[in-house]
């Protein structure tokens, strides 16, 4: 239990670091490298389109992140202990997380990374957290394979040259052709293809248990659920205004877990 709540608390810690050290690398050297071009027009320079959309893709990934963690999932007072746990009998939708010491409603699992337990009132932000972390990290990919290519004159034409970077790299860093800042941004690509691949599976993963009305606890126990139509189980999850959710960071609106909140 002490591993637990360790990771509980390095988890969000690693995160934070990861942004920061993504806002610095897309700051100092990704937009300074895309603004070298004089013939490029002021409105639409590479070096403004791409501020733009990554900070579109940040600014959705970072509110969803506050989000989760703001809008925690119903807590059942009734419930507060492993004692009462045992001694009441709880909806079969709840679950008791020993990391938050609680018993949440509509539990799906605990979010080491957000620190908190993801249920149904923060389900939402959490999907669009794994999406847009997911699409940020796979566009500083993009865009520090375009900084690499153009500072080591090196062609990623072929598939298997992203592969075989890291060792070629590293070989060249120890001869002294690659500067340390030029190797720290290719192990960064490496990283943020990882976590960008683990969240877009997560994404997927957890639209799929939604189209299906269960979740991740259900799905583990092997507990029956009544499957629902599925327009009403996205709906439920993501609101009537799910469209403006896409673009702004927002708490749910319009959907079940939103009007059970305000009962």
């Amino acid at each position: 239990m002490l591993a637990l709540r360790l990771l509980n608390v390095v988890a969000p810690a690693y995160f934070l670091c990861i942004s920061l050290v993504t806002f610095a690398l897309q700051l100092f050297l990704f937009l300074p490298s895309m603004g070298e071009d004089p013939a490029a027009a002021r409105l639409c320079s590479p070096a403004l389109l791409h501020g733009a959309l990554f900070l579109f893709l940040s600014t959705n990934a970072l509110g969803n992140y506050v989000l989760v963690i703001q809008n925690s999932p119903d807590d059942l007072d009734a419930c507060q202990g492993a004692s009462a746990r045992k001694a009441l009998c709880p909806p079969p939708s709840t679950h008791f997380c020993r990391v938050c010491a609680r018993v949440t409603l509509k539990q799906d699992h605990h979010c080491f990374f957000t620190g908190n337990c993801i249920g149904s009132r923060n389900m939402r932000n959490f999907v669009l957290f794994c999406l847009y972390t997911s699409l940020a990290c796979l566009y500083s990919m993009v865009a520090g394979v375009a900084y690499i290519s153009a500072v080591l004159s090196i062609s990623f034409a072929h598939p298997l040259a992203f592969l075989t970077l890291l060792p070629t790299s590293i070989s060249q860093f120890f001869s002294g052709a690659v500067l340390g800042s030029e190797m720290f941004v290719i192990l960064m690509l490496y990283l943020w293809f990882a976590i960008g691949l683990a969240c877009a599976g997560f994404c997927c993963h957890q639209l799929l248990l939604i189209l299906r009305g269960q979740t991740r606890h259900q799905v583990r126990k092997g507990i029956a659920v009544r499957a629902g139509p599925w327009r009403k189980n996205l709906q439920e999850v993501f609101g009537k205004r799910w469209l403006l959710g896409l673009l702004v960071p927002m708490f749910n609106v319009g959907g079940e877990s939103s009007k059970q909140r305000d009962k």
